[in-house]
């Protein structure tokens, strides 16, 4: 089987692009993971703390509704420390200690009986989530597919998400339908828009007469 074969083979679990491992918080994205295991690697304690910090201030952009949490720095360098697989030696600013304790991946996938569950996405993308889940393979799922990739990112953007990277997007929806639909960013292509385009109009103050 050739390379290009290969590639187009359906992998089963959250990676997608086919050779990509699943990622420990996947809110983040994968480039985050990525700076987190250069961290672990560097050989001078000072140096990878200085990281680190770096680090805490970017995943904070990416999840800014971390933030309406009291203790939300507590739980960011909880995160860093369960993303490192919990080797990266620093000075810890905070007690990690008990950082699976609040090993958050969308609390174990329970969805809830009523509310949003995601409220960057919202309950449309959910249902569209569990449609997914369930579609045969064929046109009809990758129509919906493409639907649903696209209002995922319209709805990051407009929430200001601290990222709009379509692989974000990607490693979501792998995610969120357990694996099932992998998008391929070679070959995908979203909408354009922009937030200004998608930003709902302003209500006017004046009644009409």
């Amino acid at each position: 089987m050739d390379k290009q074969t290969t590639n187009n083979v359906d992998i089963q679990g959250l990676d997608y692009n086919t050779q990509r491992e699943k990622l420990i918080m996947p809110e983040y994205g994968r480039e985050i993971q990525k700076m987190v295991d250069y961290a672990v690697s560097l050989a001078d304690r000072n140096e990878r703390l200085h990281c680190a910090k770096t680090i805490v201030k970017l995943m904070e952009t990416k999840v800014p509704q971390i933030r309406e949490n009291s203790n939300y720095q507590q739980t960011l360098w909880d995160h860093l420390y369960l993303m490192s697989g919990k080797q990266l030696d620093i000075d810890w600013p905070y007690d990690v200690s008990q950082a699976e304790r609040i090993h958050s991946k969308p609390a174990p996938m329970a969805k809830p009986s009523n509310g949003i569950h995601l409220r960057h996405y919202g309950r449309l993308v959910e249902e569209l989530w569990e449609r997914l889940k369930a579609m045969p393979d064929g046109a009809e799922r990758d129509e919906l597919t493409r639907q649903t990739a696209n209002q995922m990112k319209r709805d990051l953007m407009l929430w200001g998400h601290g990222s709009i990277a379509d692989e974000k997007v990607a490693d979501d929806l792998a995610y969120y339908t357990d694996g099932k639909i992998q998008l391929d960013l070679n070959r995908f292509c979203f909408e354009r828009f922009t937030v200004m385009e998608e930003a709902p109009a302003k209500r006017s103050g004046k009644k009409k007469r």
